[in-house]
C-alpha cells in the first residue's frame, strides 16, 4: 500500500479488519499499473457523521449519497471501506478494468461488494460483517469502543 492517507484510514478500521485489509490492498495494487494508487476515502465512520451523511438531500443540502442512517452502516462499526482510484495523482471513480481488479481481490477474500447490491449500487464500498447483522452491532454499540467480534 503507498498511499500514507489510506494506510491511516485502515488502521482506524477495526482490529480484526486492519491487517487483512491492508493485505488485500497491496495484493490489489500489485496488479495495478504503477502510475495508479487506491486512495480509501472512508474507512470507520461515526454515527453523527453517518447522520450528517444520510441527511444530503433530504434535510440538508447536497445529493443524497446514503440510504443508511447512523447505526445502519458497516462503516460505523469499522467493518467497510470506500475506495477511489487515485491515476497519476488524480481522483478516479471510472469503473474500469482497473477498478474492477480490485473489486476482485476483495470479493475472492469474502469481502461484499456495493456494486453487487441489489438496490442502489455503491461501487466505491466493500464491506466485512464477519456475518453479524447492522441492528445486532447497533447493540453492542458503545461510542468511542469497537464492537466486540
Amino acid at each position: 500500500m503507498k498511499d500514507a492517507i489510506s494506510i491511516e484510514r485502515v488502521n482506524k478500521l477495526h482490529p480484526k479488519l486492519r491487517a487483512e485489509c491492508l493485505a488485500l490492498l497491496d495484493k490489489a495494487e500489485a496488479l495495478l499499473p504503477a502510475n495508479i494508487t487506491i486512495r480509501v476515502v472512508q474507512g470507520l465512520r461515526t454515527i453523527e457523521e453517518q447522520d450528517a451523511l444520510y441527511a444530503q438531500g433530504r434535510t440538508a443540502p447536497g445529493k443524497i449519497v446514503t440510504k443508511a442512517k447512523g447505526g445502519k452502516s458497516y462503516h460505523n462499526y469499522g467493518l467497510a471501506i470506500d475506495f477511489c482510484l487515485l491515476v497519476d495523482g488524480k481522483v478516479s471513480w471510472v469503473v474500469d478494468a482497473n477498478w474492477l481488479k480490485v473489486v476482485k481481490v476483495f470479493k475472492e477474500a469474502g469481502w461484499t461488494w456495493g456494486g453487487d447490491f441489489k438496490s442502489i449500487k455503491d461501487k466505491p464500498h466493500f464491506e466485512k460483517s464477519f456475518g453479524w447483522e447492522v441492528a445486532d452491532l447497533l447493540k453492542l454499540y458503545k461510542p468511542g469502543q469497537y464492537v466486540p467480534l
